[in-house]
């Protein structure tokens, strides 16, 4: 596994062939904040303290980065950060006019 890869944002409203441009604009926004997030976390766990010896390994490497990695999608998805929702905004004024209403969740009326 790479520190970019996505397994869970696959299933976002991206692949949905009947998605308007907004929605994909979201799900895109929030694909980019996961990654962005990773690669924080990536950078972060790269600073070595010297500890760790008898604990450390491929395993917990694995184990960690598997952990940052949902960490990562449950951030872009909740939209804990913030950073999708200000992609989402800056770009959306790139949209057209009919499809630069804001996403609205299913079941809303």
């Amino acid at each position: 596994m790479t520190s970019i890869s996505a397994p869970n944002l696959a299933s976002t409203k991206l692949v949905a062939g009947n998605a308007t441009q907004r929605e994909k604009l979201s799900a895109s926004a929030k694909q980019f904040e996961a990654i962005f997030v990773r690669q924080m976390l990536s950078a972060a766990r790269k600073a070595d303290f010297g500890g760790d010896d008898l604990f450390g390994g491929q395993a917990l490497d694995t184990f960690r980065e598997m952990q940052d990695n949902q960490f990562a999608d449950i951030a872009a998805q909740t939209g804990s950060l913030g950073f999708a929702a200000k992609i989402e905004a800056q770009v959306a004024r790139l949209l057209p006019h009919e499809a630069n209403a804001p996403a609205t969740p299913k079941g809303a009326k």
